[in-house]
């Protein structure tokens, strides 16, 4: 199999803290660092959250600002990818960075619960969102974690309402949510094949799934995520060293399975993104 592999690294998210793995890059300068590290170990997406000085979740566009800037001057041609999730914010703050037109924003298209919470993803506010994406010509990377996500991305695509291609990931292991399932996975790929066969996809693992959901990814010819976001160990023994080791470990396997690491120009190309500074 010779088509690249798009390997997305999840440098920070909205849960992990130092006290959980003291790698986790909270300010700035240390996401800046991390993401440098995971993109020469092969890193060609950046899927980004802010932090406030105390960890917790921030959606202020002024800190998405100074991290595009560092990412864009220190990770030349990375594709640029800002969470929109719920962690961070409520209701339209968690598009108020969306005028500064990343390459590409996440995207919930439904609800789901998640370990403690409904992750409440209300159809006006999913519609505002994509229509944020559209205004500003910014990809969506539609995060799925039930199969009715899946669906939902594919229809609103197929009406226009999701900008350029469909890129669907597939979220599994978020207790409540969908779990990892050999089966489904299946099932979720054979989906896309056949009724979004232009699309691409990912698959993201939480935990201690991250590992074996970057392996089915990679072997069935789709695209993977790793980082500290999902998971901070290497396994149950070690935490992992940094974003890089995890996005190392994701390459290897791509290495197993004989598909190339796509570079930042391949993955733009794939993915339909505009070129670098565009």
């Amino acid at each position: 199999m010779s088509k690249p592999c798009i390997l997305c690294c999840a440098i920070t998210g909205s849960l992990p803290t130092k006290a959980d793995n003291p790698a986790v890059p909270v300010t700035i300068s240390e996401q800046v660092e991390s993401s440098h590290e995971a993109f020469e170990a092969g890193a060609s997406i950046i899927h980004a959250h802010v932090r406030n000085e105390d960890e917790t979740p921030s959606s202020d566009p002024e800190k998405f600002a100074r991290l595009k800037e560092g990412l864009e001057k220190h990770c030349p041609g990375v594709i640029v990818q800002f969470s929109t999730g719920g962690r961070s914010g409520a209701g339209q703050a968690r598009g108020g960075m969306l005028s500064l037109r990343p390459d590409m924003a996440s995207l919930s298209v439904g609800s789901n619960n998640f370990p403690t919470r409904v992750y409440e993803n209300p159809p006006d506010l999913v519609a505002w969102l994509a229509s944020e994406m559209r205004s500003y010509e910014i990809t969506p990377e539609v995060e799925a974690f039930d199969l009715s996500h899946i669906l939902q991305a594919i229809r609103m695509h197929g009406a226009g309402e999701l900008y350029g291609k469909l890129y669907v990931q597939f979220v599994m292991g978020v207790k409540n949510a969908m779990p990892v399932d050999r089966e489904v996975f299946d099932f979720y790929v054979h989906v896309m094949k056949t009724r979004a066969p232009e699309g691409q996809w990912c698959a993201a693992g939480i935990g201690a799934a991250q590992l074996t959901v970057n392996e089915w990814a990679i072997a069935a010819g789709g695209h993977t995520r790793a980082g500290l976001e999902d998971n901070v160990r290497l396994d149950r023994d070690r935490l992992a060293p940094s974003n890089a080791a995890l996005i190392q470990r994701a390459a290897e396997l791509c290495e197993k399975y004989e598909r190339p690491v796509a570079t930042p120009a391949q993955a733009r190309e794939i993915l339909g993104l505009r070129p670098a500074g565009g």
